[in-house]
């Protein structure tokens, strides 16, 4: 992955465009990661208006619904896998523009799920594919990278969200000075699970800096 899917400018705290969320989303569900999957899309899928964007909007439910059964069917709750899995399937049907999902492996997975959650077994989800690829945590961009590690840390892996989305945003500012501190930092938040309490204390503390020099800075006018 490239920043192609960002449309950012570098300033801080940027929104990333539906294609970066779709294709973040779709690197924590191939990693097995699927409540933040679940996460990442439900969240993208309400624009700050409460509006909803048409197509974009339909698959994103459809995906968001798709990780929620998924999990559900982990945690062994048969009313909760075939709610979600029917809801996915509802969506995904009436997606008009998958924005580069391939749709019908997810869509018989929820099929599957709907039909008869207490058969399928976790290890037989679909890796989603956008495009050509199939994302993962080895191949994110910078700015999936700073939309996946933050909806990690929301649904129980060790860290603090607005620290490591605080992270992503000095981590794109990074970009072109030569220094790659955080970005670093940020994809080995994800790609090393067993260090991740570790990686998430150090951007901690390098958050914690930054934010000390912005403040004065800040008061020196």
């Amino acid at each position: 992955m490239t920043d192609r899917d960002s449309g950012q400018n570098g300033n801080a705290r940027d929104t990333p465009s539906a294609l970066a969320a779709i294709t973040a989303g779709a690197a924590l569900f191939n990693e097995e990661r699927f409540l933040a999957a679940h996460d990442v899309w439900e969240g993208e899928r309400r624009p700050p208006d409460g509006g909803d964007n048409d197509g974009t909007e339909r698959l994103l439910r459809g995906l968001a619904a798709t990780a929620a059964a998924t999990q559900g069917a982990i945690d062994g709750d048969r009313s909760e896998t075939i709610e979600h899995a029917q809801a996915a399937v509802a969506a995904l049907n009436g997606v008009a523009d998958p924005q580069g999902v391939v749709i019908e492996p997810v869509r018989e997975w929820a099929e599957r799920l709907a039909a008869a959650p207490r058969d399928v077994e976790s290890a037989s989800a679909p890796r989603i594919r956008v495009g050509d690829e199939t994302p993962g945590f080895d191949g994110l961009s910078l700015v999936g990278a700073g939309i996946a590690a933050p909806a990690l840390a929301r649904t129980g892996e060790p860290g603090d969200a607005e620290a490591l989305a605080t992270a992503a945003d000095l981590a794109r500012k990074e970009r072109g000075t030569g220094r790659t501190r955080f970005a670093e930092l940020l994809f080995a938040y994800l790609r090393t699970p067993d260090a991740r309490p570790q990686v998430a204390a150090r951007l901690r503390d390098h958050v914690d800096i930054e934010e000390r020099k912005r403040r004065d800075v800040d008061g020196l006018f």
